[in-house]
This record gives structure tokens, C-alpha cells and sequence, in this order.
């Protein structure tokens, strides 16, 4: 790829969109030229970062969610010289829409910084379509113009469309999300931290009706604790080995932490660099087995809240403003309100529930290409691109390169952030985010 061209255009202006376009302006080169289009009305937000809300907090401390790999005080610098945090306060987890505003302010310094030189150039419109040509890419706009450019790179982060019982179920903050009466109960699809925010939501709205929240175990996130990362070398992991027994090791690394008076959470973080090779090397009946078996557990110890909102969280379980079902939702019928069948884990007792709504926190889709996002889905329909073998989301190679429905890798598409997945498992936080971005600017400049 290197010297192959300049120009390069990033479909998706949300969080991985904004760290990509900054890690590529870190050239010097002149010539440089970066596109950043976004269909939403501000760049920076996307579905994570758009919300008001003071309670929907970051599920990570400022201290580890700067937009630069190479600059990791960046945001806590930003909030510190702000005075929005004392300087000897303990781990700070900002308001997402606070970091919304921070990714606002750099790309509004970038785009002064770039304005003479021209070297970057937003556009508020939806993409359609990416096309191969002949020296290049060409991306067309659903106003009717198209942007040419040597590269591009899909950065279009989480379906927005509930995924599950469509039709039935929506998702918090959407058109359909409209009033609801006080009292009205209300079911949750997922208990993870998506169901939080749920219920922050409604909880901020007034809401007081009963939550029933269901998922395959039923199990909350667990909260952050300060702690001692371990350190791990990875000569220490037992890689491309099956899933039972690399779970065999990681639990008795975890025992013999806990006997020294470590916690869970150190081997846990510990272990987080390295969670994309160890996904890398783990043959594929390891990665099925865990999506399908192991995930759910995994999520809750690596995916923690913020210490104040579990506790908002659990006070809720404890009152029963919050019931935590597992098992699965068997049947959705429209009758005035909402009638729903659920089925509890183990048993073949069914439970029958009246709810006012139903909300779709399942998290990620389960099929990429059922997509509601129109560029994502044009690339699979005309074979350009093609869903990853658990269609957790697109396949690319370890070098974000596209790969088509034939087989054959993209030298011209690219994609960063979640939609590759399937690739490199974790790739949801912006920790993640932003080592990659750096990876793939280096990448694609030379």
C-alpha cells in the first residue's frame, strides 16, 4: 500500500472515524488529503458518545481514553486543565457526552489547523455505496454526488436497528422511543451494560414501572475496583490451544492471584493487551465455543460499570424496580400493549408478561449481514465484501483489509472499530480503537 496514494476518505464521522482522521493528519505530508463523512448532524458522537444524559458515565477512567496511542494522558490532560476533575481525585469516569465534547474540540482543531493547507474536509451526508475503480475508490452520497479518493475505510461503528424481535422491540433514544406513562412495565432484552443504560434513562425520565430485564444467564456487569494489573509476557499464555483448556489456566492464574491477595480484576486487565492475539490464535471451533458458551461470562468481568452506577444498579435489583430474568423471550404478541412469553433458563415453565414496550439491549448484531446500515450492506450484497465466519461482523485480514464474498483481499477498502470483530474480537473500546487507527495511518502512509 505505501506510496500508492493520499487521498483517503473515512465513511463514518463517530468516535473510531475522529481517531483515525487525527492519528492520519499526524503527516507531515502536504499532500495529504482526508475525507471524513458522517451522516448524523456532529461528527465525534455516533451511538455511544450521543447521549446527554449525566448519568451514562464511561465505562473506562479518563486516564486510559485518549484518542491518541502514542499520547494516552491526552483526555485526562484535556479534563484536568478544564478543572472538571481535581488533580489529586481518584479514577474519574467522565460523562460520555463530556467526551463527546473532547472529540468535538479535536477535530475542530484539527480542522483549523488544516484549513490553509486543505488537507482535511468534512461532510454531513450518509454514504450509499463504495466502489472499486480502476486507481482507487469511489463513495457515493445519498445526496447524488460521489467522493473519489485512493482509499476507503469503513468506520461506521454499531448497527443502529435492533436486531432482535424487529418490529416488536426498538432501541432507547429512537424515534420510536416515545413517552411512556409513569407506571407502564417495561421489558429489557440483555442485562449488560446497554440494560443500564436503560434503565438510567428511564430512571432520569420519571419512569417508576417494574424492568424486567432477560438474558441467556441473567447476569449484571460487574464494577470497576482500583487495582494491580498483573504483568503477563506473552510467553506466559498458552496460545491456539482449545477453549477448555485455556480456560483451565486462566482460572487457576486467577486462584493464585487471589491467594497472594490480588483480585480477579488484575488478571483480568492484565491480560487485556494481549486478548486480540489470543482470539487471533485460537483455532475456530475455540472461538465458537466461546461466543456461544463462554462470552456472556467473559463480558460481565471485563466489561465493568462504574462503581456509582452499579451501585444505582444493584439498589434497583434489590427493591425490585429491576427483575433480572435468564432464560429467553419465546413468543412477542400485540394485544393493547405487549404480551410476551419468556422461557427461564433450565426449566420448561413458561412465564407470560404484559409490558408497554420492549427494548432491544442485546448489544451487537448477530448477523452483519442483516445490517441496517446501507453501505455495509450494499459491499455484501455485491460481494465486495462478505460477513466473517461467526458474522460477528465483516472479514478483513489483520491489516483491515476487505475481504470479498471470493476470497480475494482489498487493497483499496478497509474497515477499523467494530465492524471488524471478527478479527480482532475486542474492538469496541476506544483503547482498542486507537491502537488500530495508529497501525492502519502508518499503514496506509508509509
Amino acid at each position: 500500500m505505501i506510496g500508492r496514494g493520499n487521498s483517503i476518505i473515512v465513511v463514518g464521522g463517530g468516535a473510531s472515524g475522529v481517531v483515525l482522521a487525527a492519528h492520519l493528519l499526524k503527516s507531515p505530508n502536504p499532500d495529504l488529503r482526508v475525507t471524513l463523512i458522517e451522516k448524523r448532524p456532529h461528527f465525534g458522537q455516533g451511538m455511544a458518545y450521543s447521549t446527554l444524559l449525566s448519568a451514562h458515565v464511561l465505562n473506562v477512567r479518563a486516564s486510559l481514553m485518549s484518542a491518541y496511542a502514542d499520547d494516552p494522558e491526552n483526555f485526562a490532560r484535556w479534563v484536568l486543565e478544564r478543572g472538571l476533575v481535581k488533580p489529586d481525585q481518584g479514577p474519574f469516569y467522565a460523562p460520555r457526552s463530556l467526551y463527546a465534547r473532547y472529540l468535538k474540540e479535536l477535530l475542530d482543531d484539527l480542522e483549523e489547523r488544516e484549513r490553509e493547507a486543505a488537507r482535511l474536509r468534512l461532510i454531513r451526508e450518509e454514504s450509499l455505496s463504495i466502489s472499486p475503480t480502476s486507481s482507487g475508490v469511489e463513495v457515493t452520497l445519498a445526496n447524488g454526488t460521489s467522493v473519489v479518493g485512493h482509499f476507503a475505510v469503513l468506520a461506521t461503528g454499531h448497527d443502529e436497528q435492533p436486531g432482535a424481535f424487529q418490529g416488536r422491540a426498538i432501541r432507547m433514544g429512537s424515534d420510536a422511543d416515545t413517552v411512556l406513562e409513569p407506571e407502564a412495565p417495561v421489558l429489557v432484552l440483555g442485562t449488560g451494560l446497554s440494560m443500564v443504560d436503560a434503565f438510567l434513562s428511564l430512571e432520569q425520565r420519571g419512569h417508576r414501572g417494574e424492568i424486567v430485564a432477560v438474558s441467556r444467564r441473567g447476569l449484571l456487569p460487574s464494577p470497576h475496583r482500583k487495582g494491580n494489573p498483573i504483568k503477563l509476557d506473552i510467553a506466559d499464555i498458552p496460545l491456539g490451544t482449545e477453549l477448555s483448556y485455556f480456560i483451565g489456566w486462566f482460572r487457576n492464574l486467577i486462584r493464585d492471584n487471589q491467594k497472594a491477595g490480588g483480585d480477579w480484576r488484575d488478571v483480568v486487565d492484565g491480560l487485556r493487551p494481549f486478548n486480540q492475539k489470543i482470539w487471533q490464535n485460537w483455532p475456530s471451533s475455540a472461538k465458537r465455543r466461546f461466543v456461544e458458551h463462554t462470552k456472556a461470562w467473559w463480558d460481565i468481568h471485563r466489561h465493568r460499570m462504574a462503581p456509582e452506577v452499579y451501585g444505582r444498579v444493584t439498589r434497583a435489583v434489590r427493591s425490585g424496580r429491576i427483575r433480572l430474568v435468564a432464560g429467553r423471550v419465546v413468543d412477542i404478541e400485540p394485544d393493547g400493549g405487549l404480551t410476551v412469553t419468556i422461557q427461564q433458563r433450565g426449566t420448561q415453565a413458561l412465564e407470560t408478561l404484559e409490558v408497554a414496550r420492549i427494548y432491544d439491549c442485546m448489544g451487537i448484531a448477530r448477523d452483519i449481514s442483516k445490517t441496517s446500515n446501507g453501505v455495509v450492506r450494499s459491499l455484501v450484497e455485491r460481494g465486495l465484501a462478505r460477513p466473517d465466519p461467526l458474522r460477528l461482523g465483516l472479514d478483513v485480514t489483520a491489516k483491515c483489509e476487505m475481504i470479498a464474498a471470493d476470497g480475494t483481499v482489498s487493497s483499496k477498502i478497509l474497515a477499523v472499530g467494530p465492524l471488524t470483530r471478527g478479527t480482532f474480537f475486542e474492538i469496541d473500546a476506544i483503547p482498542d480503537i486507537r491502537v488500530q487507527c495508529a497501525k492502519l495511518s502508518k499503514q496506509l502512509l508509509g
